[in-house]
């Protein structure tokens, strides 16, 4: 599943280092963990595999608004997905507060919005 809005991420120019340093930072809030995911061997694994408490874990690969898989990334989300597991794209700023929200987080998504003028 994709989140985000690519014409908004525009606007604010956030690199994808930040994005994830947003993440890592609102998971920690909630109590959560977001591992930083690297694995010898298989390039294109997802960026962070987070944790919120007592929740299934989410594998999450950060792009700008306009970044894009590359094509090992669209393979390595494939086999995780055939097991079973979520993988979320997100995309900018827009798309992590849509993340948030859709793990029910509204209050947190709504202060990103405001904060970044989502």
């Amino acid at each position: 599943m994709e989140t985000g809005d690519g014409e908004r991420e525009e606007r604010t120019r956030v690199k994808e280092s930040e994005i994830e340093k947003i993440l890592v930072r609102e998971v920690k809030k909630l109590g959560g963990i977001a591992y930083k995911w690297v694995s010898p061997g298989n390039d294109g694994v997802p960026d962070r595999i987070v944790i919120f408490p007592g929740k299934k874990p989410v594998f999450v690969e950060l792009k700008t608004g306009r970044g894009k898989l590359t094509a090992l990334q669209k393979v390595q989300i494939g086999r995780l997905e055939k097991l079973g597991q979520e993988v979320r794209v997100v995309y900018g700023l827009d798309g992590l507060s849509q993340f948030l929200q859709d793990r029910g987080y509204e209050d947190i998504s709504k202060a990103l919005d405001c904060k970044y003028g989502l």
